[in-house]
C-alpha cells in the first residue's frame, strides 16, 4: 500500500475529526441544531496513483464542493441527497456542507458510457466489464450500446477499488438494494449525461456512493452521498475533440497523471518513491481546467 502523505486535519470549533480521506476531512458536530450529524470538508489535496502529492491545486475543493452542490440540485427529483445545511465554520465557509450521518453502501456505484479506464483493460482481457458481456472490435474511447453499471468494491485508503460483478454486490448488500442502486446509478448518469452534452461535454463514466437513511416514521430511503459527478469522481470529454482510438483530453487531473508519468517528473510509478510535487505550470494548469469543467457544465463564474 501506498504511502500517503495526509496532512493533520485542522481543529474546527464545535466539532471533532473523526475520519481523513485522500480529500476530504469528516468531522462529527457537537453541538447546534445539528449536534451528531457530519460536516464534511473538501481539500485542496489531489492525488494520483493512489499517492496523495505534496502539491495542492488552489481553489480546488471549494470546487467541488459548489459543483457537488449544483449537481445535487439538478437530481432532486431521480434521488434525495445527504445534505442538511451550508451554514458551515467560517473557517470551512465555502469548501463544507452539513451532512446526514447515513449506513454508507461498501460499493462504488459506477455507470460507464464509454469504454475506457480500468473498464477498458477489463475488456481487453476477457471481453467483459464487471460481468458484462460487450460488442467484439471496441477501443479506447468507443461509445458504448447503451450505458452498463460495473461496481466495484470500496478499497481501504490508500489501495485500488476492485471491479465485481453485479451478482457479488447482490450477495453481499442484498438483490433488492443491489437492484435499486443499479437503477439509480444509471438514471442519474443518464440525467447527467443529457446535461453534459447540451453544453458540448460528454460524460464518458462516473461514480457514485449510496447510503441508507431511517426516516422518524421507520421509512427507509437510498439517499445519494458523497461528491456528485466532479472532476475528481467523473470523466468529462470535450464532445467535439472525441476520437475513439486514443486517450481523450479530459476535464479532471489528467495533466497531473500525464506529468508525472513523463520523463521530465523523474519519478517511477512502480517504485518505493512518492511522487515529487507538481511545477507551478501544472499546477495552475489543472486549476484552470476544474474552473473551466464547473463553468461550462453550471453556467456560472467561479
Amino acid at each position: 500500500m501506498p504511502e500517503l502523505n495526509i496532512p493533520q486535519a485542522p481543529a474546527i470549533d464545535g466539532a471533532r475529526h473523526v475520519h481523513s480521506g485522500k480529500v476530504r476531512e469528516l468531522y462529527e458536530l457537537e453541538s447546534g441544531p445539528y449536534a451528531g450529524e457530519l460536516l464534511m470538508v473538501a481539500s485542496d489535496r489531489i492525488s494520483a496513483f493512489d499517492h496523495v502529492l505534496d502539491s495542492t491545486i488552489p481553489d480546488k475543493g471549494e470546487i467541488l464542493t459548489r459543483m457537488s452542490q449544483w449537481w445535487f440540485e439538478q437530481l432532486s427529483d431521480l434521488v434525495p441527497n445527504h445534505v442538511l445545511s451550508t451554514d458551515v465554520p467560517e473557517a470551512v465557509r465555502g469548501r463544507a456542507v452539513i451532512v446526514q450521518r447515513l449506513h454508507m453502501f461498501p460499493v462504488e456505484c459506477v455507470a460507464r458510457g464509454y469504454l475506457t479506464g480500468s473498464g477498458l483493460l477489463d475488456y481487453q482481457a476477457t471481453g467483459h466489464v464487471c460481468g458484462v458481456a460487450l460488442p467484439p472490435g471496441l477501443i479506447d474511447g468507443s461509445r458504448l450500446p447503451s450505458a452498463i453499471f460495473t461496481p466495484a468494491t470500496k478499497a481501504e485508503l490508500g489501495d485500488h477499488d476492485e471491479n465485481v460483478s453485479y451478482e457479488a454486490v447482490s450477495h453481499r448488500i442484498g438483490a433488492d438494494d443491489a437492484a435499486e442502486l443499479r437503477r439509480l446509478t444509471l438514471a442519474v448518469y443518464h440525467r447527467a449525461d443529457e446535461i453534459a452534452r447540451g453544453v458540448g461535454l460528454i460524460l464518458a463514466d462516473t461514480k457514485f456512493e449510496f447510503g441508507a437513511r431511517q426516516s422518524d416514521l421507520g421509512v427507509r430511503a437510498i439517499v445519494l452521498a458523497d461528491e456528485v459527478l466532479t472532476p475528481d469522481s467523473s470523466r468529462f470529454w470535450a464532445a467535439d475533440e472525441w476520437h475513439p482510438g486514443r486517450s481523450q483530453p479530459s476535464y479532471d487531473k489528467q495533466i497531473v497523471r500525464d506529468w508525472l508519468l513523463s520523463p521530465e517528473s523523474g519519478w517511477d510509478r512502480h517504485g518505493d518513491e512518492a511522487p515529487p510535487a507538481l511545477p507551478a505550470r501544472i499546477v495552475e494548469r489543472t486549476r484552470a481546467r476544474y474552473i473551466e469543467a464547473y463553468e461550462l457544465l453550471t453556467g456560472q463564474r467561479f
